[in-house]
This record gives C-alpha cells, sequence and structure tokens, in this order.
C-alpha cells in the first residue's frame, strides 16, 4: 500500500452483486483543513488508472482546488491497485476471483468514509475526470441531498454502446496474449499490456491531435515515442486491476440501482446539486452530445465545453495550463454561486 495516504477498512462489506467483500480497504489522502462547519469539504475521485497522485496535480495553492481554503479528500478507486484490487487482496477474491465492483460501491463506500472519520454530511464540491467524473455524477444521483455542486468533465452518468463498444476492444487486446490464462498468469502478460495501451492511445486523442503532431506540445517528438510512453506507463499496471476498473466503466449507470430501477432520466431528474458538466469538444468516447442529454435532464445543470483538440486527454490532470484556467473558472463559479 503507498505510503503517502491512509486506508479506511470496511468489513463484511456488501456489494451491490450482494457478494460480501470480508475487510474492504479504501486508500485515500487529505489536502487541507477541515474548519470547524465543516463546510469546506471537496470530493475528487480518481480516474482510470489514477491514483490520489496523479490527482494531486490540480490541487494546492493557485491550482484547479486551493487547499488552502478547502478540505480536498481523494478516494483512489477500487481496482485501482491501492484500494482493494485483484493484485493486493487475497483469498477467494485474488486475482481473476475479484467481483465486479459497480460505482454505487465505490461511492458507497466513500459516502460510510466521510461520515465515519469526520462527520461529514455535506460536500461542497465533488468533481472528477473520467471515470472520476462518472463517480462525480453517481454522488449526485446517490446521495442527492449531501452535495452542493458537481463539476463532472470528460464523462458520463451513463456508460453509452459505443463506450461499451471501445472497452471491449482494448480488453480483447489484453487477453489475447498467450500469458493472460484467463487471468490467472504466472507474469503479466506483457505483450496485451503494451498492445492495450497502443489501442487506448489511439482512442484518448482527437485525430487533428495526431494529424497536427500536437503530441509534440507535450514533449513527444513522434507518434512512436507517444506509444513508447503509453506501453511503459501501462507496464506499471497489474492486468486483472486494469480489467476490474474497466468492468466498473462498462456497468457505469447513475439509475442501476435500487433507487432508480434502471430509470436513467428519474435519476438525472434527481440530482439536484448545482451542476456544470465540462465535456471535450473532441472525445471520442464522452462525447459532448452524451453531456447535452444529461444536461437537459438536469434541474440545475450548465453544459460548458472544453474546446481543445486534446480529445479526451485535454484534461489530464495539469496537463494543458488553458484546461487548468477553465476548470478553475469552472470550481469558482460553481463555490461562489
Amino acid at each position: 500500500m503507498a505510503k503517502d495516504c491512509k486506508i479506511y477498512e470496511q468489513n463484511q462489506f456488501e456489494l451491490q452483486s450482494g457478494e460480501i467483500f470480508p475487510k474492504i480497504q479504501l486508500a485515500y489522502q487529505t489536502h487541507g483543513q477541515l474548519n470547524a462547519a465543516k463546510s469546506n469539504v471537496i470530493l475528487m475521485p480518481t480516474y482510470y488508472t489514477g491514483t490520489h497522485k496523479s490527482n494531486a496535480r490540480v490541487i494546492g495553492r493557485d491550482r484547479v482546488l486551493d487547499s488552502d481554503r478547502f478540505f480536498v479528500i481523494v478516494p483512489n478507486m477500487l481496482g485501482n491497485g491501492i484500494s482493494s484490487s485483484p493484485s493486493n487482496t487475497g483469498g477467494n477474491l485474488k486475482g481473476a476471483q475479484f467481483p465486479l465492483v459497480t460505482l454505487f460501491d465505490n461511492v458507497r463506500l466513500q459516502q460510510l468514509m466521510l461520515q465515519e472519520l469526520w462527520g461529514i454530511e455535506q460536500i461542497r464540491l465533488v468533481i472528477g475526470w473520467s471515470m472520476g467524473a462518472m463517480q462525480t455524477y453517481q454522488w449526485a444521483a446517490q446521495y442527492s441531498e449531501q452535495v452542493q455542486a458537481i463539476l463532472p468533465y470528460c464523462g458520463s452518468a451513463k456508460t453509452s454502446p459505443h463506450n461499451y463498444v471501445f472497452l471491449e476492444g482494448v480488453k480483447a487486446a489484453l487477453t489475447a496474449d498467450c500469458d493472460w490464462n484467463g487471468g490467472e498468469y504466472e507474469r503479466q502478460p506483457v505483450t496485451g499490456l503494451k498492445a492495450f495501451a497502443r489501442v487506448y492511445a489511439g482512442w484518448a486523442y482527437s485525430q487533428s491531435f495526431f494529424r497536427d503532431a500536437l503530441y509534440k506540445r507535450i514533449g513527444f517528438n513522434s507518434i512512436q515515442d507517444l506509444f513508447s510512453y503509453w506501453e511503459s506507463d501501462h507496464l506499471k499496471w497489474d492486468a486483472n486491476d486494469l480489467l476490474a476498473m474497466l468492468r466498473t466503466w462498462q456497468h457505469g449507470d447513475i439509475s442501476s440501482n435500487h433507487l432508480y430501477e434502471g430509470n436513467f432520466v428519474h435519476a438525472l431528474n434527481s440530482i439536484c446539486a448545482r451542476a456544470i458538466v465540462a465535456p471535450c469538444s473532441t472525445d471520442l468516447y464522452f462525447p459532448p452530445h452524451d453531456n447535452a442529454f444529461e444536461v437537459s435532464h438536469m434541474p440545475n445543470a450548465e453544459l460548458r465545453i472544453i474546446e481543445s483538440e486534446f480529445g479526451h486527454c485535454a484534461a489530464n490532470p495539469g496537463l494543458l495550463p488553458e484546461v487548468n484556467r477553465f476548470l478553475r473558472t469552472a470550481v469558482d463559479d460553481l463555490l461562489q454561486a
């Protein structure tokens, strides 16, 4: 477990599926101080292949989230190798036996942590990128009376069919490795992880990003250099961890629970938090028109589009100064409302 974060544990935690997790661990990091009124809480869940360390790039003085003013809590998503995951869970839940964990499960565990550790009943803002945005939506629908404002960016409240198919493609690239062995591998499926990374890279940016060689702006001399970075980054991950988070992503739907019984529009209608929903104009798997539909059914929401040729990765925490400024303005607008 990472040394720069703390652990919250729950025994006999029942997943949405009904399966019991004997001891589930939620790793988290905090920034700033909780005020006496407990009214300065910001929650920023992590994203796919993200951790508390990567979210920290936008937290601090003069950054997107000002930890001089706010108590910022970053919970690591289940499956990310730091919170309970296939790679760090023993017994009959280890590796390929790790159960499906939904966004509902993640958010319920986070809510228990906030309540038990700090007695937090109200969250000033929930904010997140990608799967962090999906958890942001989930929070607003699942605990609508506790969340005052949300800023989901480059994410969605429900995984679209096209998004599901994209994820099937990267999953197939990984599991085609002969070392995969149904998830019971003796060594990491290196060839599969590299294939996964290359397929994913093609979706993470826009067509014009490659056509106009915008990768040079972020330090890569060629597409091959970019591929090499993606491969080296994904080789750091456990294959079962990647697929556990991917399953969570594929099952993303704020209405898939006992509260809304699959009625997606009803779930959106029930989000009473002030919301700025911020897709990127060129995101290939979280396109703006999906968010426009969501906003049209949310009672207190605004659509603000991030205009960028960097696709989904435009909002990768700390990557582009102009996106940081966009998000800081949106945060300020929500907090001052």
